[in-house]
């Protein structure tokens, strides 16, 4: 008895298929026998196309976001601010994104078209290129940063409520030396880590929303002193 012939693949294919094995397992379940099975072709098909795990690590990178939303009306400021809005959004979309070291600057269709959205929001400032891609850079690694901390805080919370609960500022009264640790004193004296549940969802975003508008802030500075 004759075996069916394997169906065609390609890169698209082969990236498509990790994707969902990411989407509905986790990164760690991705491997090229993973998606080989997936595909329902052999794992040696897949180097024909992928030559390492580590190409297909990033060609998933690339793969995870969406193109980027045409940028709305407003100044540089609104526009860079609904970007990285967007990179957020992306990126608790699907946060194994976050667990992909980055190789290497964007190179990637889709990474590239998200740089060239951010590049085009500072287009009207007087901001030279390269400051530019310093902005984008800088913006970039606040978002990822926020977007991680965010990620593993909810993780946290719902593997161990207590942790978060008031019983956090109790511990911290109890360890915390004003005359090795004086600020942070202040700060748990101030009744900062009281609350019940130190974990919620809409003050995660009231924080990214602050440090995003201290970013941008000091932007406008430079730009200013640039003017």
């Amino acid at each position: 008895m004759k075996r069916g012939r394997k169906p065609a693949i390609d890169a698209a294919d082969i990236t498509r298929a990790a994707v969902a094995v990411a989407d509905a397992e986790g990164l760690a379940a991705v491997s090229m026998a993973r998606v080989a099975q997936e595909l329902g072709n052999s794992t040696m098909a897949l180097y024909r196309h992928v030559k390492s795990k580590d190409e297909l690590l990033a060609l998933m990178a690339d793969a995870a976001f969406d193109e980027p939303p045409p940028l709305p009306d407003g100044d540089w400021s609104v526009k860079l601010g609904f970007w990285a809005k967007g990179v957020l959004a992306g990126v608790r979309r699907r946060p194994w994104f976050l667990q992909i070291p980055p190789s290497g600057p964007p190179s990637g269709p889709k990474s590239l078209a998200w740089f060239d959205s951010a590049l085009r929001a500072l287009e009207d400032t007087p901001l030279s290129e390269g400051e530019k891609v310093g902005v984008v850079m800088g913006l970039m690694t606040f978002v990822h940063g926020e977007a991680w901390l965010g990620v593993g805080l909810r993780q946290g919370f719902e593997d161990d409520p207590a942790r978060f609960s008031g019983q956090y500022g109790q511990r911290l009264r109890e360890v915390v030396d004003p005359r090795r640790m004086p600020a942070l004193a202040k700060v748990v004296a101030a009744g900062v880590f009281d609350a019940d549940e130190l974990f919620d969802a809409a003050e995660t975003t009231e924080d990214f929303e602050f440090g995003l508008r201290l970013f941008l802030d000091g932007v406008a500075a430079h730009i200013a002193r640039r003017s």
